[in-house]
């Protein structure tokens, strides 16, 4: 067995590693691994960043992904099963085709990080999921949010977090799906013999452009766990740090802008936010982000990560009465709805990030990572 997580390791440990994984993954499947030449082929205009995804069913509001699966150890040596979206070094997602994710490198040696263990292709787990709880939501009254009731559907456990470290440092964004207390609220379907499993995705805001379809994994609070329906792992909330976006920063974080209290009549087709969702049988909220995976570039300059800081924000009482409420489309219109104070910042109490324009976060982590955006959907 490998150790766990030997700093300086080589990139060639990396490479390694994934070449293990897909080896057994190939041998479970019956399916040749991830390969640009095996890879399914989507139209340019589907804009598909994940690049080992496997199919996509695009339709409005009950869009869906369906990912390669792979086989893990719990920490008891029970079978796990598992996906991977993100690696933090650019060869290893390159082979394993999943989003570059340069930021998470910072979480090696930090509280947030899981070690992880590695033999014969099989990732071995310090922490699990218990994916057994009932979930619970209620909408709060007279508005709907805060939510009355919010229990989440899974909980991690204090060793568990989506942000792997394995033996030579790599970092993967690695999420459960399914263990022996259950599955994922987000799984729609398993097929353990193929090892593909299919998950619902979200609706997002991204450079004015909608059809950001990404998938929660897991989340660092119950409150929103429970809002976009994924794990509540405690663990996140240890990872850096909160209100650092830029690269220099040292973050493995980057800041996103949910909205508490959009319109919430969904006649409108402005609807938006918390309170929409909550209203609505837990539709997307539409969550605005600032940048898609950069699966090309290599550079430093690369900002990307699936580890979203949410910086939540309210329309003022102001903009309410003077019925200026929308939908927010872009991070551009986020920063003059900012700068002509119609909006303001959930948690007024934490210090401004300048790279959003002075808002401030909730000190909340959602694992999000992106899939697709697609210039068109049925």
């Amino acid at each position: 067995m490998i150790a766990a997580a030997t700093l300086g390791a080589s990139a060639s440990d990396g490479l390694k590693e994934a070449a293990d994984i897909q080896a057994l993954e190939a041998k479970e499947s019956g399916r040749a691994s991830y390969s640009p030449t095996t890879a399914v082929k989507f139209k340019a205009s589907d804009n598909v960043y994940l690049r080992s995804t496997l199919a996509v069913d695009f339709t409005y509001n009950k869009a869906t992904a369906t990912l390669p699966l792979f086989r893990g150890l719990s920490p008891k040596g029970e079978d796990v099963y598992y996906i991977i979206t993100e690696s933090s070094d650019f060869k290893v997602a390159e082979k394993l085709g999943v989003n570059y994710a340069p930021k998470m490198k910072n979480i090696v040696g930090t509280e947030g990080a899981q070690l992880v263990t590695l033999e014969k292709g099989l990732v071995k787990f310090k922490g699990d999921v218990d994916f057994s709880p009932k979930y619970e939501v209620k909408a709060g009254s007279p508005a709907p949010f805060p939510p009355t009731v919010a229990k989440p559907g899974a909980v991690a456990d204090g060793e568990w977090s989506s942000m792997a470290v394995m033996p030579s440092g790599n970092v993967l964004n690695i999420q459960l799906v399914q263990n022996k207390s259950g599955a994922h609220d987000r799984l729609k379907s398993i097929d353990l013999k193929k090892m593909a499993v299919t998950l619902s995705v979200l609706d997002g805001f991204q450079d004015g452009k909608q059809y950001f379809y990404h998938l929660v994994t897991d989340v660092s609070a119950d409150v929103p766990a429970v809002l976009e329906q994924g794990v509540y792992a405690p663990k996140l909330a240890l990872i850096p740090a909160f209100g650092k976006s830029e690269p220099s920063d040292k973050s493995a974080l980057l800041g996103f802008s949910p909205v508490v209290n959009g319109i919430s009549d969904v006649k409108n087709p402005e609807f938006q936010g918390f309170e929409a969702s909550l209203a609505n049988g837990g539709i997307d909220p539409i969550n605005v982000f600032p940048i898609g995976p950069k699966n090309d570039d290599p550079s430093e300059s690369n900002n990307y990560s699936p580890l979203w800081d949410a910086h939540v924000v309210a329309w003022t009482p102001e903009a309410v009465k003077a019925g200026k409420v929308r939908r927010i489309k872009s991070f551009e219109d986020l920063k003059e709805l900012a700068e002509a104070k119609l909006i303001t910042s959930a948690n007024p109490d934490a210090p401004g990030n300048p790279w959003l324009f002075g808002l401030k976060p909730l000190k909340v982590t959602i694992n999000c990572p992106v899939i697709v955006h697609p210039a068109t959907v049925k």
